[in-house]
């Protein structure tokens, strides 16, 4: 079997999750993991797939025919996950006032300290009690044993209070 990676976009409208499905089934691959969203107007997402060996061209050819409906799909084969044993698992949550460069300061942290990002999930919301856009920002983080995760909330804490939002660990 073979992992292949695919990105898709387009033109957000009914019937697409099942158009890239029956794509998919009907070559011989099987839907594994996925996460999809409707963003400024467009239909976004990322999944992968497995596939018999033998199989696989034939599916790439089929995703990339896929773009004269409409859907542009980007295909990248993968070895398949792999999981590090020599680190810990923890989420960011962060909260706070939109502003630009949210993402870079706290990105540039994670990188200094060889941290990899497994997930980011972001979001503006409506303040509970105004009507203020909120950056709201959940990640899942590998960190590698060796990094004192004092170190790291102390890090944090240090751009937080600058960029005047709430980051917690868990």
């Amino acid at each position: 079997m073979t992992s292949l990676v695919l990105t898709v976009i387009a033109p957000d409208k009914p019937g697409l999750v099942e158009l890239l499905s029956q794509t998919i089934a009907t070559n011989g691959g099987n839907w594994l993991e996925s996460s999809m969203s409707r963003l400024a107007g467009k239909f976004a997402g990322i999944l992968i797939v497995s596939v018999p060996e033998a199989l696989a061209d034939s599916l790439i050819e089929a995703l990339q025919q896929l773009e004269a409906q409409g859907l542009r799909v980007i295909t990248a084969r993968s070895p398949g996950h792999q999981t590090a044993t020599d680190s810990n698992h923890i989420t960011l949550e962060l909260i706070g006032h939109d502003k630009p460069g949210i993402v870079r300061e706290i990105s540039q942290v994670l990188s200094r300290l060889n941290i990899n990002v497994e997930r980011l999930s972001t979001e503006l919301v409506s303040g509970s009690m105004s009507a203020e856009e909120l950056f709201k920002a959940e990640a899942d983080l590998t960190v590698p044993i060796g990094v004192d995760l004092d170190d790291l909330q102390q890090s944090l804490e240090a751009i937080a209070n600058d960029l005047m939002v709430d980051i917690t660990l868990n």
